[in-house]
């Protein structure tokens, strides 16, 4: 997933679209309203329409700066990447209570109360951050329970400073996961949004967009002219695209070849995409 025009990474100046200097000056940036996403999946569109383009996504529990409010949306910036765009207000609430744990499966239900039985009252994806205030066991499943009653299961859960040890592992977890461009969510992903979610998940934040993690990320490798130096975890990127290397030749990445998240051969990939994009730009090791 390339670059956006909706973005600000306000933490990297030096990363900044030149587009949006003067649109979010200090002063305003500084004055913004907190607040938290509510929904499970917020899409950050890149206008305030419900049929604007969707960007990226934002999970529940997600920390974001507002600056203004129109026509039913919110202009914000997200506090993890820095990205800025236009939010359904109904996806926001003030920011509240901090999260002390987050989801570690790749999808769970949220249920009214503490009882599988319980018709879900909603779901979150891995990555997704909740404020546990306390703990009930029905039937021998223990849950966390939410300030509105509601409840996961604990087994899907872990505390706020779990780190998973390998981001591959992670995204090798998200296979099959279907394509979506601008996913960001184990509902729904794209390259960069993969590459995303999987570090996330072992404690490190990086930048949204393709482009962005190939200018960020890691120091280049010399893969060699038959790739034979890569190994796992190396990033290989395209112009608009990035994969990720499971083992000296397969790679994994969510694309619109399969509109899924799945693994290739690097050879073959390279094959593949050369005819319409090129071959590779760099390769990357994090």
């Amino acid at each position: 997933m390339t670059a956006r025009d909706s973005r600000l990474h306000a933490f990297r100046p030096d990363l900044a679209d030149a587009r949006l200097q003067g649109e979010v000056t200090a002063e305003r940036f500084v004055s913004g309203r907190p607040a938290r996403i509510t929904a499970a999946v917020a899409d950050v569109r890149k206008a305030p329409l419900p049929d604007a383009g969707l960007n990226t996504q934002l999970l529940y529990g997600d920390e974001v700066v507002v600056f203004d409010d129109t026509e039913g949306f919110a202009w914000l910036q997200a506090g993890r990447d820095g990205y800025v765009g236009y939010v359904s207000a109904g996806d926001l609430a003030p920011r509240g209570a901090e999260p002390t744990h987050v989801v570690t499966a790749l999808r769970t239900f949220i249920y009214p109360g503490p009882d599988m039985k319980f018709p879900r009252s909603g779901q979150l994806s891995i990555g997704s951050q909740v404020a546990v205030t306390g703990f009930a066991e029905t039937r021998g499943t223990r849950y966390g329970l939410l300030a509105s009653g509601e409840a996961l299961v604990t087994q899907h859960l872990a505390p706020l400073d779990t780190e998973a040890e390998d981001f591959v592992s992670v995204a090798e977890r998200l296979i099959d996961t279907p394509y979506l461009w601008g996913g960001s969510s184990a509902f729904g992903i794209d390259c960069s949004g993969l590459v995303q979610l999987s570090m996330r998940m072992t404690g490190r934040n990086v930048l949204r967009d393709s482009d962005m993690q190939e200018a960020s990320l890691g120091s280049p490798v010399d893969a060699g002219a038959d790739f034979s130096r890569l190994r796992r975890g190396d990033l290989v990127f395209w112009k608009g695209h990035v994969a990720i290397m499971t083992d000296a030749e397969n790679m994994i990445h969510a694309n619109g070849h399969t509109m899924t998240v799945a693994r290739e051969g690097l050879r073959d990939a390279v094959d593949r995409i050369g005819y319409l994009y090129g071959g590779p730009t760099s390769f990357r090791r994090p």
